[in-house]
């Protein structure tokens, strides 16, 4: 099965919301996705280790802006200026707080 999503919404209380093809919907704290992210500034790239804590970002960390890259992913910009980590469909679907 193919994951894709329908809409892709962020919300006034730092939350980024997702509607799936399928009719599945998940919704996840800013704060959350950007203590998640999966690029090699944020995760060793050899030991994958996080670089990263949730208690390292600021509570108020917005999203300026999202990025869809290719039909499988979306790359979001932070207010923080992070913007290298590559969020794939399959891993956001997967994503648990």
């Amino acid at each position: 099965m193919e994951i894709i999503p329908k809409q892709i919404a962020r919300s006034a209380n730092h939350t980024l919301t997702i509607d799936w093809a399928d009719g599945a919907q998940t919704s996840y704290p800013f704060i959350d996705l950007r203590a998640a992210c999966p690029c090699a500034l944020c995760v060793d790239e050899w030991t994958r280790e996080k670089r990263i804590q949730k208690n390292m970002i600021n509570s108020n960390i917005d999203i300026k802006d999202i990025k869809i890259v290719g039909h499988y992913a979306i790359q979001i910009i932070w207010s923080d200026g992070h913007n290298t980590g590559i969020y794939t469909f399959k891993m956001l679907r997967e994503f648990t707080v």
